[in-house]
Formats: C-alpha cells, sequence, structure tokens
C-alpha cells in the first residue's frame, strides 16, 4: 500500500523531478512505521542573514494517533530534504524502540505484531543513545488572566513561553513567541 504523500510549498516552485525524488522516498516510510495514515512535507524557501539556512524541509508522519514530526534547513533543498528524512527515521527508530522496551517481560515470546523487526544499525543506534530523564520538577502557582494580560506578564518576565489558567473557559493554556515574532497559544484538549 501507498503512504499518501502530501506536498507542499511556500515561496517556491516544486520542480517535477523534486517532486518525483520526495514521493519517492517519502514512501518507503511504511516500511519502518506500519499504518501511517498521512505524510507531509512542507518546503519553504525564508528570507534568513545566512543562505545556509534558507531552504526549510518539515516532514509530519501521522500513525495510529502518533504524530512524528521533523524540521531541517540547509543552502539546498535536496540537501534538506535528506537530512530531514534521516531524522525522521531516527525517530520512528526511537518510537518503535520505546514500543518494543514496553513490550519486553510482558510473557513469553509477545511479540508487538505491528512491528516489523528493527535493523540492525537502527537497534545499535537506539543503543547508543543515552535514556532521556526529568532532572528538575519546577512548581508555581498559575494565575488567572486573559490572553492579553498573559502576553503583557510574559513580556515582563523576558520568557518564550508563559502557562496561565483562563477562568472565562476554565482551562490552562499556553502562551509562546512564534519565530516570526507573532504569539501562539495552546489549548490542551483531551484525546
Amino acid at each position: 500500500m501507498a503512504v499518501p504523500v502530501v506536498l507542499k510549498s511556500r515561496n517556491m516552485e516544486i520542480p517535477e523531478a523534486l517532486r518525483t525524488y520526495i514521493e519517492k522516498r517519502a514512501s518507503k516510510l511504511d516500511r519502518y512505521l506500519p499504518d501511517i495514515t498521512e505524510v507531509r512535507i512542507d518546503l519553504s524557501v525564508q528570507k534568513t542573514r545566512s543562505s545556509q539556512d534558507r531552504q526549510v524541509a518539515q516532514i509530519t508522519v501521522r500513525s495510529n494517533g502518533v504524530i512524528l514530526r521533523a524540521e531541517e534547513r540547509a543552502d539546498e533543498m535536496s540537501v534538506a530534504i535528506d537530512a530531514v528524512l534521516e531524522k525522521m527515521y531516527r525517530q520512528i527508530a526511537r518510537y518503535k524502540g520505546k514500543r518494543l522496551n514496553r513490550w519486553q517481560g510482558q510473557g513469553p515470546g509477545r511479540v508487538d505484531s505491528e512491528m516489523p523487526p528493527l535493523a540492525e544499525e537502527v537497534l545499535e543506534e537506539l543503543a547508543e543513545e543515552e535514556e532521556r530523564r526529568i532532572v528538575r520538577v519546577k512548581r508555581f502557582f498559575v494565575s488567572p488572566m486573559t490572553e492579553e494580560e498573559a502576553i503583557e506578564q510574559m513580556e515582563l518576565l523576558g520568557h518564550d513561553f508563559f502557562i496561565f489558567y483562563n477562568p472565562n473557559q476554565g482551562m490552562l493554556k499556553v502562551l509562546y513567541r512564534r519565530r516570526d515574532g507573532n504569539y501562539g497559544l495552546l489549548e490542551p484538549q483531551l484525546g
């Protein structure tokens, strides 16, 4: 079954040869992660001081409620595409490795039927990777405020994000500063 690949571009036209190359490389992702529902690749050319960071490739993979995302920048679009796909392969390997670890020890011969076996080089990469852990927990009081008050408070603190409680909607929200200088707002919802 072919993986549905959605290809979008901003500030550029995608040549047919590049489109074919991307679709061919992205269609192989289902060999590593089964049940992919969508692969979205966003390509853009951004105005930056450094010409090495102008070509941007971002990939989003959706599979059974899991979303994996990677972004890479380069001076040539084909280099950015290759780099972002390699990054995605590593993320898939890391995700599959964590799923395999959860299955270990849960009965003799128990195997995740959805998981094809990992390649030897992927297993070696996972073994070399350090286990991430929480090294600090910070507790703080959340004050009720509106989005406008949260922006003002975040600016006063000089932070890039701010957590607050919106009493009008009865929920916690996260305000963050975007790269373009504007703000984003995260509104958590139970899935």
